[in-house]
């Protein structure tokens, strides 16, 4: 069977070592303004941190934070990973942010929140949600 490995969580219900896994790596770059990809659906929330290329420089979501199931779309997971993606921020120097939504779950505004809180200059926030002009046909009204 093998050994069991315990792993202990801290009092916020993050996985401690995850996180310090996720800010392990440093980026040498030195980029003062990028854009902040959100990306949140009803399960999940994904942030991505790009330069103005759009060269992904810093990546997270709820699941790589130790979050699972129904937990990871809630507003608590998002606002971590926020405060995870302003700490990578500062470690680039980036000073402002143009931020790019995406989706309709409930970690959008806290995730923009959590990573607000470590001074990095939000300059505009655009809602870029696809929306279907009609979506797929309907089905056929059932006979009964």
């Amino acid at each position: 069977m093998g050994k069991k490995r315990i792993v202990k969580k801290n009092s916020s219900g993050v996985d401690s070592a995850l996180k310090a896994r996720s800010l392990a790596k440093v980026i040498k770059k030195r980029i003062v303004e990028g854009t902040l990809f959100v990306e949140s659906s009803y399960n999940n929330t994904r942030l991505s941190l790009a330069d103005k290329e759009g060269n992904i420089l810093a990546w997270s979501s709820s699941g790589s934070l130790g979050f699972k199931g129904a937990k990871k779309g809630t507003p608590f997971a998002a606002s971590k990973i926020g405060e995870l993606m302003g700490e990578k921020a500062q470690q680039i120097g980036i000073k402002t942010v143009n931020v790019i939504v995406k989706g309709v779950g409930s970690g959008r505004e806290s995730a923009i929140r959590g990573f607000s809180t470590f001074g990095v200059d939000i300059v505009s926030i655009i809602d870029k949600t696809p929306v279907p002009h009609n979506g797929p046909k309907a089905r056929k009204p059932r006979h009964i």
